[in-house]
């Protein structure tokens, strides 16, 4: 379908489009007052900085779509679902909807995936082999990946570059079993969604420029569970439903442990913290953009066991799986969340650091 120079060619479109594009964005949220406040709370970055930023990795993404034109059945049903996303983060960003109208665009955008015929008909379990799910069981497991993905990245995007970072690592790993599988379409939207991600990034790492509010964190969400569902769902290798989850273990643990989290304090789901794994870090003494890049060397290593873990026999993904297990593990102890607060890897860790 394409040749390399073609792939790389769209990378550079993307990235160089996200990257010239950044700049216009923050002059039109700064026109239009989509300025995030430091509030005390979650938000406590340096002054007022516009938001809105995911536009312009979104500019970056079409730009480097309409070079490849990727071919697919449900590719119009994609688009628009994007579209949906992107303008439900924007509003949200613009006027700060409530959670049920965000909730609302979200399912809005994973029910036109759906109407397309992009569902998750069967996955492949461990000792039990292929399991076919019913059409409704089907459709609803597909809507709430959608927007799982989607919430998760949203959610992580907690401090500058994080989540632009995160999004593109999770890409690069789906790009490489793309590629030892041969799924040219993913390989092609990974490309672009990388690129732009990168570029847009040189402009939101800390000390950021812009934020990529809910306008991108919702769109790259989605993006990545659709793109998954394009590849990885349709791999019936064994273990081959952990592997979506492995690629962006970081954002979904965090969401996890924040639900867990606030269902244990009787607060609301919703209900905005500093308890995400990203400030514990900065509250353990590591700086700003120490913090992102260990959150950054967490998201790669379980894009490699994804990586190794889809293709790999079953004696070598039950030893992936505990080594996951162990990274999900440090993760936990990081945000606070584990049974009356043990953290024995933690510990070992400290212990270790002081003996040498």
């Amino acid at each position: 379908m394409w040749n390399t120079t073609e792939l790389f060619i769209a990378f550079l479109i993307s990235c160089g489009t996200a990257f010239v594009g950044t700049p216009l964005i923050i002059k039109l949220a700064v026109l239009l007052k989509v300025i995030d406040q430091p509030n005390g709370c979650r938000k406590q970055h340096d002054g007022a900085k516009p938001s809105m930023g995911g536009l312009a990795i979104f500019a970056g993404v079409a730009a480097g779509f309409i070079y490849l034109q990727p071919v697919s059945p449900e590719m119009n049903a994609v688009i628009i679902g994007a579209v949906i996303m992107l303008l439900t983060g924007m509003l949200d960003d613009m006027f700060e909807l409530r959670a049920i109208y965000k909730l609302f665009g979200q399912i809005a955008a994973a029910s036109v995936v759906v109407s397309s015929g992009l569902i998750i008909e069967k996955l492949t379990i461990p000792f039990m082999g292929t399991v076919y799910f019913s059409d409704f069981f089907g459709i609803f497991l597909t809507v709430f990946w959608i927007l799982a993905a989607s919430n998760a990245i949203n959610l992580i995007d907690g401090l500058d570059g994080l989540a632009a970072g995160i999004s593109a690592i999770g890409f690069a790993s789906i790009l490489m079993m793309a590629v030892m599988d041969a799924r040219l379409i993913v390989v092609g939207l990974s490309i672009i969604l990388i690129g732009s991600s990168l570029g847009f990034l040189y402009h939101n790492f800390h000390p950021s420029k812009i934020f990529m509010g809910d306008t991108g964190a919702l769109f790259l969400g989605y993006s990545i569970s659709v793109v998954a569902m394009l590849g990885l769902f349709k791999n019936v290798a064994f273990f081959s439903f952990l592997v979506p989850l492995i690629v962006i273990a970081v954002p979904v643990m965090d969401t996890v442990l924040a639900i867990i989290r606030r269902a244990m304090n009787n607060q609301g789901i919703a209900t905005a913290d500093r308890k995400h794994i990203h400030y514990r870090l900065m509250d353990m003494g590591y700086s700003h953009r120490q913090s992102v890049l260990i959150l950054y060397g967490f998201s790669t290593f379980f894009g490699i066991m994804a990586i190794i873990f889809n293709s790999a026999t079953l004696l070598s993904s039950l030893m992936i799986f505990a080594a996951i297990i162990l990274g999900i593990q440090l993760i936990a102890e990081l945000a606070g969340v584990t049974y009356l607060n043990r953290q024995p890897i933690l510990s070992g860790l400290r212990r270790l650091r002081g003996r040498y």
